[in-house]
């Protein structure tokens, strides 16, 4: 049941208040001063709180500021009798969800409410979320030579220095981006991917910088590209060797001065983006086969981070198996299975040349195959080496 606070002096305005929300199924605690409110906001999880503006002891506005520290998830709506634009302005500034006239009319009280209450709801699942993709962008292993990533990160990370990861195929240069997003200064900012390999040469000038609408046949209405959709945050172009030489010159263009222009428009676009970009392919090599420009290249490739293979780092496998035993058993909703230590030996003297990736999918096959202890035996029967 969704949990408010009334924070009000006058008691007659508290009660009826009160009496209105606990019809709609409600549950509504009082304070009748902003100290009191805020000694309730520290014991209890309230998801909106209804707040007066004047009040004795403390006003509605220092509450509102006080309470964005010690209880940050709840949505404030701020009432008062003396209300005026400036006034609904300025508490919506502070953070306040909304304001309302005293005495509130009763539908739009209720519709704010229940607004407020999906926006708490909207806020909460996105924290789960975001938990979730960081448990899953987290990087394990304790190795000297992933250690050496891990620094790299650390140093790069709070800058806006662009960032080119490279690795063969499935050794984590995701994750490496993941996490230089999430330890930046950009991580409230979005963190927009492109697979550059997965979009075909003719559509990936579009999907970067967007397009106009009649720009081309089937271009019926106007587009936004993935450089406008990541400003303010991080943009990773993966697999950023697959890219055709037009798309690379535009990509030079937008680093270079920080705009970009939608296909088929003429009007000039400023962008605040930090690119990162990786590859699986040696970019040297392309350049000397004139596949990828070398300018781009060293725009680029201010700060190298080069991901290890996972048969250079076989000391991270048994830490690895162990954390893909508990995302296994998560999503299918069992606990976890065990492994004996011959089957983890036996793994780790495997050469893993789809790296992680391969060693997940292993690991799930052994789960699936295997009873509750995975035996040295499961390992060489099911491991497809």
């Amino acid at each position: 049941m969704p949990r408010i606070l009334i924070i009000d002096d006058e008691k007659a305005i508290r009660n009826t208040l009160k009496e209105i929300l606990e019809y709609e199924s409600y549950q509504v605690d009082q304070a009748e001063d902003g100290p009191t409110g805020l000694d309730m906001l520290i014991r209890d999880k309230y998801d909106v709180v209804l707040c007066d503006i004047k009040m004795p002891k403390m006003d509605g506005i220092e509450v509102l500021e006080r309470a964005s520290v010690l209880a940050p998830d709840a949505a404030f709506i701020m009432v008062s009798a003396h209300g005026n634009v400036e006034m609904a302005v300025d508490a919506t500034k502070k953070g306040a969800y909304d304001f309302l006239q005293k005495p509130p009319d009763l539908n739009r009280l209720l519709v704010t409410v229940r607004n407020a209450l999906d926006r708490t709801k909207l806020v909460a699942e996105t924290k789960t979320l975001k938990k979730k993709v960081a448990k899953s962008s987290e990087m394990v292993g304790s190795s000297e030579a992933l250690g050496a990533v891990r620094k790299a990160i650390e140093k790069v990370a709070p800058t806006d220095a662009r960032v080119l990861i490279t690795g063969p195929n499935g050794a984590g240069k995701e994750m490496v981006a993941r996490q230089l997003h999430e330890l930046s200064n950009r991580a409230n900012g979005p963190m927009v991917e492109v697979n550059c390999a997965a979009i075909p040469s003719e559509l990936i000038e579009s999907e970067l910088f967007g397009h106009e609408k009649g720009s081309f046949t089937s271009a019926v209405k106007q587009r936004i590209g993935k450089f406008e959709q990541a400003d303010g945050g991080t943009l990773f172009l993966d697999e950023i060797g697959d890219m055709s030489l037009s798309a690379q010159a535009k990509v030079l263009r937008a680093l270079q001065e920080n705009k970009i222009t939608r296909v088929g428009g003429e009007k000039e676009i400023s962008v605040n983006v930090r690119v990162l970009a990786a590859t699986n392919k040696n970019l040297l090599q392309e350049i000397a086969d004139r596949n990828f420009r070398e300018d781009l290249y060293h725009r680029l490739s201010v700060i190298l981070i080069q991901v290890p293979a996972l048969n250079d780092r076989r000391d991270d496998i048994p830490e690895l198996i162990e954390k893909f035993l508990k995302d296994i058993a998560n999503d299918y909703g069992n606990k976890p299975k065990k492994i004996d230590a011959a089957a983890l030996d036996y793994l780790k003297g495997l050469d893993w040349r789809g790296n992680i990736r391969e060693l997940r999918n292993v690991v799930e096959r052994l789960v699936i195959m295997s009873d509750d202890t995975i035996s040295a035996e499961d390992a060489k029967a099911f491991a497809g080496k």
